[in-house]
């Protein structure tokens, strides 16, 4: 159990994490690895607003506009080292969940990923993840909604299929 599942039996979130050995690192590799669509799948980037840590929560295929991030921070922001990242949210890059971090980091979130009855997020190292439905991350996260793709650079419309299990999505 690492930090993330621990701290997570600490609450009724409801979530369950799944553990895939050849690794959910990238997005691609989380998608490939859950058999979901590219778009269901929460990167979680963890960018520097001054001295204090904000995270984007991204669908898979988009690339975060900083000027929209920064603009919704009120500052210019840039993207923090991995130690740093590592000291604010408490996880390393490539499993960082979208809640449940060391300090209190405000959460912004991709407005793609509401066109999804559920998506897959990090959960605390580069081989977890675990299915939530969209407005349950935004709630759980405390993520403010909002354009933060760069233009261009969409999510494809979701098909209508089922995915692997709803064990996530309370």
């Amino acid at each position: 159990m690492n930090r993330f599942e621990a701290w997570l039996a600490t609450t009724d979130f409801g979530v369950t994490v799944k553990e895939f050995p050849q690794g959910t690192r990238t997005a691609s590799d989380a998608a490939r690895a859950v058999g979901c669509e590219l778009g269901q799948i929460v990167k979680s980037l963890v960018f520097m607003a001054g001295a204090s840590p904000v995270i984007a929560l991204m669908s898979g295929p988009n690339r975060l506009d900083e000027a929209s991030l920064a603009a919704l921070v009120g500052g210019p922001v840039s993207k923090a080292d991995a130690e740093t990242a590592r000291v604010a949210t408490g996880y390393s890059i490539g499993g960082v969940p979208p809640f449940g971090h060391a300090t209190e980091v405000p959460v912004f979130m991709d407005s793609d990923l509401l066109a999804y009855p559920a998506v897959w997020a990090a959960a605390g190292r580069p081989d977890a993840v675990f299915e939530i439905a969209p407005e349950r991350l935004r709630e759980l996260s405390k993520a403010v909604i909002a354009d933060l793709k760069t233009s261009g650079k969409s999510a494809p419309p979701p098909t209508l299929r089922p995915t692997s299990s709803r064990g996530g999505d309370p």
